[in-house]
């Protein structure tokens, strides 16, 4: 990014979030009163001053009546606040000027480039409302930014598929909701349909649970601010004591919560519906379905919009923060120190861990394997009996690490050929799985030849071996490019997380059976004998814990299955039994491979 220091501002109902960001690539959260969710509500003093943000809450405890809670509800309107004539644009111009205040102690001088967020469905007398707010504000003449068309480009930066012509749905829960269908185009995001309902949000949510717990939804501000607090923790705990005004107290539980969640997400279900067919668009057009904004963080939220649509939303990274990324132009991956959204890169991390651990362990066992053969007899009849193990294991990796990188192979055949089939992300996903079952088999290929001429042994056992073991996790890759290519579903989380193999796991196999190897093959020393033989042993534990991280994710039941199974294969590690535990290995990744297949795309909802 090149240019001024740029600052975003989504200004919600309930809620303001900005996002400050540098021309070298850093960014940082604009925290005021030390957090970076600012409320939106206002307080009127006697001298006609408004007090935000925190500020504004405390001044409310004690004078209630100045309190205006949600000033965008009265856009372009003019309050009486205890007697006071007031504009709307004055109290948001407040909130705006402290934001603006904050990011020019962050950045070190007043910021030129401010982007506002604004809805979508907001028309011009609205969106010259919010510019002569900003201009109250001294903002001066901010650049506006639609929200679902910032929350798009935020999701490409974090890596989302979405080539030229896919088509997408945003949903923002916010204190309303709103749906918005977009097609990504050669030059950027076009919004094809928007519908709004003020109703249908975590307004009306609060409204539900406030009077499912006490018998009334206008308890006044502060039982409602108590109401949404307790909403939002039940995100982490099942029950939660909320406090009245007469001094009683109410719990609430997930289950209360569930209830009066249910009729508002269904009417988000529905209105995501209505978005779509007004895109003139079916629900298996859509690339995926995006949840943005506070509500979004509901446990059930994805759940009962997908019984709806028959598409199971994926919650966008951050969602309180994902249009103001998007509107800054700031990537998850280069955050500031200390900031909240800094902590995206690991996903990134860990997709190239899950590339380069089992790419780096095939090298390593197919050397091994090359460099450890048993030799014996006297010429002309001298013999070699190679680890047919580690063959094996290093076919396995190969493919594991082919599989990994199978929407990036996708990607570039995508980039060198985009053809009508490319172009769709189910084409583009089908063809990166298939490249990567033909790389991944082409290589295990490689590795028997090489071995077969190196040793100037018949080529048939090793490629018997290299092949055998990975035919069965090759198969469920083709069936995964079959669904892909069917346009059927996609699963949770994405492709990238479905082809994504443990590498906890590789690297535990690796070791494990590279340790039994050089048992079977070091010098037997008589002061080496106990600590060879132990080496031994160990390996066939971590072979044993990478059986066990390949099947099982809970780290429960990794422990209550991994202490077993360990003992098994140290039990039966020996000479020549390597081809074994290969084989124990190779089953519990085609295992790996069944079980993913099974829960997220034959059992579960369609994903985006």
């Amino acid at each position: 990014m090149s240019g001024p220091v740029r600052l975003a501002i989504d200004y919600g109902a309930t809620s303001t979030v900005a996002v400050l960001a540098w021309p070298d690539g850093r960014w940082v959260s604009v925290a005021v009163d030390g957090n970076p969710v600012m409320p939106s509500a206002a307080w009127v003093a006697e001298d006609a001053g408004v007090w935000t943000g925190q500020q504004a809450w405390q001044a409310a405890a004690r004078q209630p009546h100045r309190f205006v809670s949600v000033p965008q509800r009265f856009a372009e309107q003019t309050l009486t606040v205890d007697g006071q004539q007031v504009e709307a644009t004055t109290l948001v111009a407040a909130t705006l000027r402290r934001i603006a205040e904050q990011a020019g102690q962050v950045a070190g001088g007043p910021v030129e480039d401010v982007r506002l967020v604004v809805p979508a469905g907001w028309g011009p007398r609205r969106r010259t409302w919010m510019r002569h707010a900003a201009h109250r504000a001294g903002l001066g003449q901010p650049h506006l930014v639609e929200a679902p068309v910032a929350v798009a480009d935020h999701l490409v930066a974090c890596g989302a598929q979405m080539p030229v012509g896919a088509y997408l749905a945003v949903v923002d829960i916010g204190g309303g909701a709103e749906v918005t269908v977009l097609r990504r185009g050669p030059s950027g995001f076009e919004v094809l349909a928007t519908l709004a309902d003020p109703n249908a949000g975590g307004d009306a949510i609060d409204r539900a649970l406030a009077t499912g717990l006490a018998g009334e939804a206008e308890g006044g501000w502060a039982w409602m601010a108590s109401v949404r607090a307790a909403k939002e923790a039940l995100a982490q705990h099942t029950a939660i004591t909320v406090p009245q005004a007469d001094g009683t107290a109410v719990v609430a539980t997930t289950m209360a919560l569930d209830q009066a969640a249910r009729p508002v997400l269904d009417r988000i279900g529905q209105l995501t519906c209505d978005t779509v067919a007004a895109a003139e668009l079916t629900p298996a057009d859509l690339t995926g379905v995006y949840l943005v904004g506070g509500t979004a963080r509901l446990p059930q939220a994805a759940t009962v919009i997908a019984e709806r649509t028959g598409l199971l939303p994926q919650v966008a990274l951050d969602p309180t923060l994902a249009a103001a990324h998007g509107a800054v132009g700031a990537s998850p991956a280069a955050a500031g120190s200390g900031d909240v959204g800094g902590q995206e890169p690991v996903p990134q991390v860990r997709r190239v861990l899950g590339i380069a651990v089992p790419g780096f362990a095939s090298l390593v066992m197919i050397t091994q394997m090359l460099l450890t053969v048993t030799r014996g007899g006297v010429y002309p009849l001298e013999w070699a009996e190679p680890a047919w193990g580690l063959l094996a294991m290093a076919a396995v990796f190969a493919v594991i690490a082919c599989l990994s990188a199978g929407t990036i192979l996708g990607a570039l055949a995508a980039a060198h050929n985009p053809g009508p089939t490319t172009q769709s992300p189910a084409g583009t996903v089908s063809i990166g799985i298939l490249s990567a079952v033909s790389l991944g088999a082409a290589t295990a290929s490689l590795y028997a030849v090489v071995a077969a001429q190196y040793l100037k042994m018949p080529v048939g056992p090793f490629l018997r071996w290299a092949l055998y073991p990975v035919a069965p996790i090759i198969v469920l890759a083709l069936i995964a490019a079959v669904v892909a290519a069917r346009q059927r579903r996609t699963p949770l989380g994405g492709w990238s997380a479905l082809l994504a193999f443990p590498a906890s796991s590789v690297l535990a196999a690796a070791i494990g059976i590279g340790l039994v190897q050089y048992s079977n093959t070091a010098a037997r020393w008589p002061d080496m004998v106990v600590w060879i033989d132990l080496a031994g042993r160990v390996g066939g534990l971590l072979l044993g814990v990478g059986t066990v991280l390949a099947l099982v994710r809970p780290w429960t039941l990794r422990l209550v299955l991994g202490a077993p199974l360990a003992v098994i294969t140290v039990a039966i590690t020996a000479p020549r039994i390597t081809g074994t535990l290969a084989g124990i290995y190779a089953t519990a990744v085609a295992g790996w491979w069944v079980y993913r297949l099974w829960t997220r795309l034959v059992r579960a909802p369609a994903t985006p």
